[in-house]
Parts: structure tokens; C-alpha cells; sequence
């Protein structure tokens, strides 16, 4: 299969919403591109039960079907004063008051720990910095199945920097780094073998350091700029594409259109 190269000319643009004329209670068959979407309903459906599923068929299932997943890109430091890298795809927000932020751990084998979530809970600190289409193969790189305690810094070609509070370094390159201590750590283990196979770490954001030049003036990340990349099924990422903006509902401003609309769904 021939697959064209990266084109580093394109960016994200923002676009009018796949329906920006939608009102309440429309329904999804009312557009031509809804009515192609739900035709694929013909094909029936496939259900898994997880209990039966073989656990790779379930991981495969998982991510590639929650999808774009943003990328946690961890450094941590040993006891020893080793330093690791390593990219998680099992990241998100959690919240903005305190900040704290979670990723999940997968282990390598039940019960045998990565070198990351040995040392995020020895109280040093880390960061996670976020990956952009630049340095995207380096960050890729660190997640290599390297023997315990090996620095993957040294393979990626990134930047250490020092940080303002932890003994971690944060990555140079990116323009989006938070400083964290452990908030909280979980183990997760299967509800019937008992098998720890994870661990839920959740993370205070002590610091935060973003590149000025993709910094607005209203103090949010400009997406153009930043270029962020996100993780797909298989080995597959992805860049952001166009985007578009959809009003938060309030019902105070909308509450007779919606009863309107109500009415109207009533008497058909």
C-alpha cells in the first residue's frame, strides 16, 4: 500500500458545526449526511460480552474505538536518579479545581510494575508534557520495551529541562508541560482473579509551563499552533483536523424553543 508522506503545510481550521442549523428534538435522519449514518444500522450489530472476550480482542476493542485519545507524555526520576520517559494513552482531565489530571499504567506482565509507576510513587515528582507533530517519532520512541532502569531520553534526541519545583525534568520541546506530584494512586485489579494488571494514577498540577508563542491573548492554547497529536487503534495517530465550535445550551435562554419543540415532537 503506498501512503503519501506527512504534508507539514497543513493546519487546523475552523469550520461551520455538520449541522449548524439544528434546532431541538430534530432528529438525526433529517440531514442527508444522518440518514447515510444510520443506514449503516442495516448491518446489524456484533455485542462482546467482556467476561468472554479474549483480553487482547477487548484491548484492540478499546482503542480503537475510544478515539482521538490525547497522550500523556511522563517523565519521572528513580530513587537512584535515573530518569524515564514514556508516553499514555489512558489520559485525561479530571479537574480544573484542584488541577488534577489522571492516566492509567498498563503493567507489562500481572503484578510486575513499569519503571514509570515505580517511580511516580516515590514522592519526587514528575511531569507530562504533551506531544505535538514535530517530535512526534521521538515520543514514539520511548516506548520501547527497554531493560529496568534504562534512560529513554537518551534514545529520543529531546531536551531535558529543569523544572521549577520537582526533581524530574520537563521535555524542552513541548509547548505544553505540567509539574505534578501524586495525588493519588489505584490499583486496578480484575474483579474475578484478582490480578493486578494497572495502576490509576491520579496527578496534582503543581505547575504549568506553555510556549508564549502559541498562547493567546484570551489565555487558552491556540490549536493551530500547537499541533497536538492524538492516539488511534493499533500503532496509529492522528493530527487535529478542522474544528468547529457548538454553543453550550443554557435554559434559561432556550427553555421555549424547547418547549416548542417538545410540543410540536407531542402531536405528530
Amino acid at each position: 500500500m503506498s501512503i503519501p508522506p506527512f504534508d507539514s503545510t497543513a493546519y487546523s481550521t475552523y469550520t461551520q458545526s455538520p449541522n449548524p442549523t439544528w434546532s431541538y428534538g430534530q432528529r438525526v435522519d433529517s440531514t442527508p449526511a444522518g440518514k447515510d449514518w444510520l443506514a449503516g444500522e442495516s448491518a446489524g450489530w456484533k455485542v462482546y460480552n467482556t467476561a468472554e472476550t479474549d483480553k487482547g480482542d477487548i484491548y484492540k476493542l478499546l482503542i480503537s474505538g475510544i478515539v482521538p485519545r490525547p497522550i500523556a507524555f511522563v517523565s519521572t526520576i528513580s530513587e537512584d536518579g535515573i530518569e524515564n520517559l514514556a508516553p499514555f494513552s489512558w489520559f485525561n482531565t479530571v479537574t480544573n479545581n484542584p488541577p488534577i489530571i489522571s492516566f492509567a499504567c498498563n503493567h507489562s506482565a500481572p503484578g510486575l510494575l513499569k519503571d514509570t509507576t515505580t517511580n511516580l510513587k516515590n514522592s519526587q515528582g514528575f511531569t507530562v508534557n504533551i506531544i505535538s507533530e514535530p517530535f512526534v517519532e521521538n515520543a514514539n520512541a520511548t516506548a520501547i520495551d527497554a531493560p529496568f532502569s534504562f534512560d529513554e531520553w537518551s534514545l529520543s534526541g529531546l531536551t531535558k529541562e529543569k523544572c521549577v519545583q520537582i526533581k524530574a525534568s520537563r521535555v524542552k520541546e513541548s509547548a505544553f508541560s505540567m509539574e505534578c506530584e501524586l495525588y493519588k494512586s489505584i490499583d486496578i485489579t480484575h474483579p474475578v482473579t484478582g490480578e493486578h494488571n494497572s495502576t490509576l494514577i491520579l496527578a496534582h498540577v503543581k505547575y504549568i509551563h506553555v510556549r508564549k508563542d502559541v498562547l493567546t491573548e484570551k489565555g487558552v492554547i491556540d490549536l493551530t499552533k500547537f499541533k497536538p497529536v492524538a492516539r488511534l487503534g493499533d500503532i496509529s495517530y492522528a493530527r487535529v483536523g478542522d474544528a468547529y465550535r457548538i454553543a453550550r445550551p443554557a435554559w434559561a435562554q432556550d427553555e421555549a424553543k424547547i418547549q416548542e419543540a417538545l410540543a410540536t415532537l407531542s402531536s405528530l
